[in-house]
Parts: C-alpha cells; structure tokens; sequence
C-alpha cells in the first residue's frame, strides 16, 4: 500500500490537468458562464439605473406636493424628469460597455 500522505484529492488533480491543459492551449480561464453573468451584472444594473431615477422623481415630486399642498402635478412632472435621468444613465452605462467591446476587440484584432 502507498503512503497516504502522497495521495492527493482526484478532484484536485482533475483541476491541475485541466489547468496545464489550458496553459498549453493558451487559454484565458474565463469561461462562457462567466461572461453570461457579467452581461447579465450589466442589464441589472441598467435596470436598477431605470428605476432609481423613477424612484427618486417619485420622492421628489411626492415631496413638493405634500409641502405645497398641490395637486399631483409636481409628482408627475418629476417622475418624467427621473425617467429621463434613469434613460440618460443607461445610455451612458451602455456607451461604457460598448467602449469595453470595442478595446477588447481592438486588443485581440492588435494580438493577431
């Protein structure tokens, strides 16, 4: 029988394989699940944008009209202001992205 204390997990040495296997391919270790939840961080992220900026114009137009003692014109008025906002927002986090894209695309196209 072998020594125990040289056994190691199958399970570890598995991950080490498909490790040296993937430096020999030149591999980057992201995986296509990874990417999914980063695209996916990013429309949540959009949305919540969205709905912040609804959110606030809300509070802000409910505010007035409670201190003026006004119809709810303010609190319309202010949730179109917060939807613009939220709409601004996401079409800023979008351009980001879409600059990410391109400098990744840059890059790979630069390395072939």
């Amino acid at each position: 029988m072998s020594d125990p204390s040289n056994q190691t997990d199958p399970s570890d040495r598995l991950k080490a394989l498909e490790d040296r296997i993937a430096a020999a391919k030149g591999e980057d270790k992201k995986s296509h699940s990874e990417e999914h939840y980063s695209q996916a961080n990013m429309a949540w992220r959009m949305v919540i944008e969205l709905v912040a900026g609804l959110g606030i114009g809300f509070g802000i137009g409910y505010g007035l009209d409670v201190l003026f003692g006004a119809t709810p014109i303010f609190m319309v008025l202010f949730i179109f202001f917060g939807l613009a906002a939220g709409v601004k927002t996401m079409m800023r986090s979008a351009q980001e992205m879409q600059n990410e894209a391109l400098a990744k695309q840059a890059d790979k196209n630069e390395e072939d």
